[in-house]
């Protein structure tokens, strides 16, 4: 599920929190190269799952969707909205090991393609931003913008 939801959520962002379809275009195209390169590299390389249910266990997919829709938040949006998403990125790559869906190295080069891919293809949203504030007994959201 989560898998799907992280780039779901960094769609809906595009769509929802900006007043142009820029970060849209930019999600798109950093989702359509990781997937590319990831297909391509599981056509090419042929390994074996350590369930035994198949020949295409390098790289893994879903850990490289996870941590390209994860660095499009966080390069975007900024580290307030990265590190969550980083670290539900990261458990999709630890159940894919844990499932016996990959092996580490397959997660691991799998979160590089998607890192990079988010990262080449994503600029800094420049509109409004909203961080939240919680320190010494305050408790609110911080809100700036250019207008």
């Amino acid at each position: 599920v989560l898998h799907l939801l992280l780039p779901a959520t960094a769609l809906g962002a595009t769509l929802w929190y900006e007043d142009n379809y820029d970060g849209s275009w930019q999600l798109m195209r950093a989702a359509v190269s990781s997937r590319l390169i990831v297909e391509g590299l599981k056509y090419g390389v042929s390994k074996d799952r350590p369930d035994g249910s198949g020949d295409d266990s390098f790289p893994s997919g879903h850990t490289s969707d996870s941590f390209m829709a994860a660095t499009f938040i966080q390069q975007r949006y900024g580290w307030q909205y990265g590190l969550p998403a980083y670290a539900l990125a990261s458990y999709v790559g630890y159940t894919r090991v844990a499932s016996d869906q990959h092996y580490l190295e397959d997660v691991l080069v799998g979160a590089a393609i998607g890192a990079l891919a988010g990262w080449y293809f994503s600029e800094p949203y420049q509109g409004l931003t909203v961080t939240p504030l919680a320190s010494q007994g305050v408790y609110g959201l911080y809100v700036s913008g250019q207008f």
